[in-house]
């Protein structure tokens, strides 16, 4: 536990904030019941507000997707105080408007992952939350108004499929994603991290960079260009993070986010 007061966390990878940016940085470890946290949680200021950041997946990159410890992750920051999560992502397109270097700012998803451990419930209490609007309302609006506010590419909202990983898909699995289940881009990690974070009545919004069009298009997909299109995804987030931030109020009344177990309880 920290007596740090800080109600912002953003997870993602270490390329989403400049150090250089950074204020009053602490790294500190917090113990979970589900084991080890991806890293060590960085307390700073960053743009002006104190923030946690977690990198997903762990400080050289070295956790793929689907052994990222999701749930000792969101358990670590809600022990924090933390209220609401912030995560940027690295997704493939599948809609060819939505370019790289775009963002989207996802709010459906569909799972498409095995065998991740999924919930908090797994025996003892049972809980039935809802996600039928998984993402914060009030952190989509206001990601929107930032986004447009800096005149950046991007998309008001976009539904997400979520793959098992690490491997990408292929091309008849794409074309299904895009023209079967409707999807708009393709990750690896929003699930079940988004889903945990709703348990545990946690505001959560998705930024979703898009790095590549999927294996539906003719094009290669491969992580050496998911990597040099991710440098400027990079840049572009750190912008929309530095105008968002001090948009987001103390107070959370303009969502459903922090009553979600009301009505979940068996």
């Amino acid at each position: 536990m920290s007596n740090e007061q800080v109600e912002i966390a953003i997870i993602g990878g270490t390329g989403v904030y400049d150090p250089g940016l950074l204020e009053n940085a602490k790294r500190i470890k917090v113990y979970t019941p589900f084991g080890s946290t991806s890293d060590l949680i960085t307390i700073a200021d960053y743009a002006g507000v104190k923030i946690a950041f977690l990198p997903r997946h762990g400080d050289d990159h070295h956790i793929p997707p689907h052994h990222v410890p999701y749930r000792a992750n969101l358990w670590a920051l809600k022990e924090l105080g933390i209220k609401r999560v912030i995560a940027p992502r690295a997704v493939g397109s599948l809609r060819e408007h939505m370019k790289p270097r775009d963002i989207v700012i996802t709010d459906q998803f569909m799972d498409a992952t095995k065998s991740r451990p999924a919930t908090y419930y797994d025996g003892g209490e049972v809980g039935h939350v809802s996600m039928a609007e998984p993402m914060c309302s009030e952190l989509r609006s206001l990601a929107n108004r930032a986004a447009g506010n800096l005149g950046i590419s991007f998309h008001k909202s976009g539904t997400s499929v979520c793959i098992h990983g690490p491997r990408y898909s292929t091309k008849a699995e794409s074309i299904f994603y895009r023209d079967a289940m409707n999807a708009d881009v393709i990750g690896m990690t929003l699930v079940p991290e988004c889903t945990l974070a709703r348990e545990l009545e946690l505001c959560y919004v998705s930024l979703e960079m898009v790095t590549d069009y999927d294996a539906w298009s003719n094009e290669v997909v491969d992580t050496a260009g998911v990597k040099e299109i991710m440098r400027d995804n990079v840049q572009t987030i750190r912008k929309l993070l530095i105008e968002l931030l001090p948009m987001i109020p103390t107070a959370r009344d303009d969502c459903t986010c922090p009553t979600a177990l009301k009505n979940a309880m068996i």
